[in-house]
């Protein structure tokens, strides 16, 4: 057998497998083939995507269904047994697994990354791979895990039987955690972006511990009822009679997993305290999902209930880290066990990118000064100041701004689709209800069809939170709009969200990330591959702070004489952030949004306010409104958010992989497939159809490229197929054969010429009037006659004319 002309599938088939089989390891449940590991990320251009390459591993052996411990990359015997080690190591990193191997069909090169001195790599025979048992005994004792450990970090998933496995980093977060726990880790941080599943994650990790019955009973602890019920119905359901929801404030202690609201088991009162009804080691773990918020506070009952419970091990859930001077989870929870960042996501394909159009009013950046005098609509006379962007919408409502923001939106969605999912994030429950009603003028004619077209969605609205969940089922139609101000930063699972504005002066960057993460899920059976940010108060500024998505950081730095704990935060602080009191997320009755007091004219009174009696906002609708600056931002193929159009984009692309025209007529030349040069070009974010809307449809991509990058002058496909025409390519063929080039010049100048590199249009009209596709190949002499006709064809086609 003469291993060169083999193919890397058939060296994988003839010379790994068997190696493996040889070595003990099970080909139908140890041995996984093209392990896919990312989805390859998703690239925006206009109102067209495309998926870049994802990374997928030849080989990834797993010592039990649910550890990955072992990688191989293999090639074909034309390369050197070592050609893979550099991609196996980068697969590896990303699993982060502690054996990398690389093999042509002749023998193996062993990585081993458990050594830190001597030989890190090492050449083995075929016959001399290693074993199952022998990696995992190098794994655990590196681990230092005894035997009570080993069986809890060896304990199977939960399996439906549908072949449904947690992606990659889903199953590091899960092993990570377990490996901690069975370290004897009492108190861990899990930071995942909104969108991973957060959830799925924690119900594998409490599976775990609950079936090795290392952890018996378990407190799940959310925010939001509808978070404990959708846990409850869908991750958690395996859990079937082993689990209850506390409500009523009732304890029943008889069951072995626990799910609760925080409000739920605390109160104001002590007799409203139910959690105290457990004994303080009744719970063996507690869950605290999204603890970035009031669990972070010293004082805050969320807290109280983990301090009663400390016995327990704890583990807290959040994808946005509170990190302030003044609070911080980190010191509570310790340093995540793991981090998956909304960048990661973005980059591995599993959450939607996001292009952001910035819109800077005119007033927004100059100021307003009222005239001497001036009074607002309601006859109140207005204070002389200059009022920035900072005040609109809390100390001084411009009517014809609101109005302007409306006519934004809605122009955005009539260019597009207006039944696209939107999030409109207000200053307050006031800005939410006066957008409602210029969103409602400005689409007069949806809102007239349907009441529910745009709704409000706040906190005091029981007619609002009753559509919620409408807004949240993709197969609901309505509603479309929902403007809001708070209660829709979080727990809001709005999966076809195409739209998010924010008219919302944001400066918290855990607020920022939440409602970013409304938009980050994908649904492709909606069409859902990326969003929109439309940023009317420079909130998307804060995509330039060093902390957007970047490893959280502890910033509470006790000086002499100050006390470890971080101190109590500020009433700004945890108000500013989600809205919530002493760390509750109640906001009182109904769980509605915090909102102060409100004057009768729709003013909010704050605390510390004098005199009462004072006039706290101001509603103007004579002051005219402009838009100073608008422009659209995207990221590029490295995930670096640019403004630039979409012909800068492909010009400095393209020139930077072909510094001339030449070169590149050269590579288009050399391609047998000219698909494959579109194909690249496409994962590098050119989308060449977008750009034919410009230039012209019917111009070849050659052309297309060649205008926008070197200013060449287009020619249209027919142009080319009518120049082919005149030259004298065809004689050389018979009647037959020529007959078929000039059909496939006339699909050529209709379609393109991807479409010519395929045999399958021999099967459309007109070809079936020359006969069979076998036929017509013969009447070249063959397919390897037939595909050179076909290079010959493109040749004359891209042939350079003086």
């Amino acid at each position: 057998m003469n291993k060169k002309s083999l193919s890397e599938r058939d060296i994988c088939s003839k010379f790994i497998n068997p190696a493996l089989e040889a070595a003990g390891w099970d080909l139908q449940w140890q041995v996984r083939e093209e392990f896919p590991i990312t989805n390859g990320r998703i690239i925006v251009r206009g109102k067209l995507h495309t998926r870049a390459k994802n990374k997928r591993a030849d080989y990834v052996l797993f010592y039990k269904s649910n550890i990955p411990i072992a990688v191989i990359e293999a090639k074909d015997n034309r390369h050197s047994v070592g050609d893979g080690m550099q991609q196996a190591l980068q697969y590896a990193d990303l699993l982060q697994v502690p054996f990398v191997f690389s093999s042509n069909g002749d023998s193996f090169l062993f990585h081993n990354k458990l050594v830190s001195e001597g030989n890190l790599e090492t050449e083995l025979g075929l016959d001399q791979f290693p074993n199952p048992e022998s990696l995992w005994k190098m794994w655990k004792e590196a681990q230092g895990l005894d035997s009570t450990q080993e069986e809890l970090v060896t304990q199977d998933y939960h399996s439906d039987g549908s072949n449904k496995s947690p992606r990659y980093y889903q199953i590091l977060a899960i092993n990570k955690t377990i490996e901690a726990i069975a370290k004897g880790q009492k108190r861990l941080l899990l930071v995942m972006a909104t969108g991973t599943g957060k959830t799925y994650t924690a119900f594998q990790i409490i599976w775990r511990l609950w079936k090795s019955k290392a952890k018996k009973r378990i407190l799940f602890l959310a925010d939001r009822n509808i978070l404990v019920d959708q846990t409850m119905t869908n991750d958690f359901k395996p859990f079937g009679s082993a689990m209850t929801k506390i409500q009523k404030r009732q304890a029943n202690k008889s069951y072995e997993i626990y799910l609760s609201l925080y409000q739920a088991v605390t109160g104001s009162e002590e007799e409203q305290n139910i959690y105290k009804q457990f004994s303080p080691d009744f719970f063996d773990l507690i869950v605290v999902d999204e603890c970035h918020r009031g669990s972070a506070a010293e004082d805050s009952n969320w807290r109280a209930i983990l301090e009663y419970f400390s016995s327990a091990t704890q583990i807290g859930l959040t994808a946005t880290p509170k990190e302030t001077k003044d609070v911080s989870n980190i010191h509570y929870f310790g340093e995540p066990v793991y981090t998956y960042s909304l960048r990661q996501g973005i980059e591995d394909g599993f959450l939607a990118p996001y292009k952001v159009i910035r819109i800077d009013l005119d007033k927004d950046l100059s100021g307003w000064r009222p005239e001497k005098g001036m009074r607002d609509k309601y006859g109140n006379e207005i204070e002389d100041k200059v009022y920035k962007q900072s005040d609109f919408d809390k100390k001084v409502i411009l009517d014809k701004r609101t109005e302007l923001v409306a006519s934004k939106v809605s122009e955005f969605l009539k260019q597009n689709d207006r039944f696209h999912k939107t999030i409109v994030f207000c200053e307050n429950i006031d800005h939410a209800e006066r957008m409602r009603q210029a969103l409602v003028n400005e689409n007069s004619d949806l809102a007239s069809q349907n009441s529910k077209y745009v709704m409000r969605i706040t906190g005091d609205s029981e007619e609002g939170k009753e559509e919620l969940d409408n807004f949240i089922f993709p197969e609901s139609k309505y509603p479309v709009i929902a403007t809001t101000s708070k209660l829709m930063t979080t727990g809001v699972d709005a999966q076809t969200c195409k739209l998010i504005v924010l008219d919302q002066h944001i400066q918290s960057m855990t607020e920022f990330k939440q409602i970013i993460g409304r938009g980050t899920r994908i649904n492709e059976d909606f069409d859902k591959y990326y969003f929109t940010i439309m940023d009317f108060k420079r909130a998307t500024e804060l995509f330039a702070d060093p902390d957007f998505d970047g490893d959280p950081v502890q910033i509470y730095e006790p000086k002499e004489g100050e006390p470890v704990t971080p101190p109590e935060p500020l009433d700004e602080e945890m108000n500013g952030d989600v809205g919530s009191s002493n760390g509750v997320i109640g906001f009182g009755k109904n769980e509605s949004e915090f909102d102060p007091s409100l004057h009768p004219n729709g003013s909010e009174f704050q605390e510390g306010d004098l005199p009462r009696n004072r006039v706290l906002k101001y509603y103007v609708d004579s002051v005219e409104v402009r838009v100073a600056s608008e422009r659209v931002q995207y990221f590029d193929a490295n995930g670096k958010l640019v403004t630039e159009s979409l012909k800068d984009y492909t010009r400095k692309t393209v020139t930077k992989e072909f510094s001339t025209l030449d070169e590149f007529r050269k590579h288009w030349n050399a391609t047998e497939r000219k698909q494959a040069i579109l194909e690249e070009l496409a994962n590098q974010g050119v989308f060449l159809e977008a750009l034919a809307e410009d230039v012209g449809k019917d111009v070849d991509p050659f052309d297309l490229i060649c205008h926008v990058v070197w200013d060449k002058r287009p020619l249209t496909r027919r142009e080319r197929a009518d120049r082919v025409k005149k030259t004298n390519y065809f004689e050389k063929y018979g009647e037959a054969a020529r007959k078929v080039l000039d059909a496939l010049l006339e699909k050529y100048a209709d379609s393109g010429v991807v479409q010519i590199e395929e045999t399958q249009i021999l099967t459309i009209n007109p070809f079936p009037e020359f006969g069979t596709p076998m036929e017509i190949i013969q009447e070249f002499g063959g397919i390897e006659k037939y595909n050179e006709a076909i290079t010959g064809l493109e040749n004359a086609l891209y042939l350079e004319i003086a």
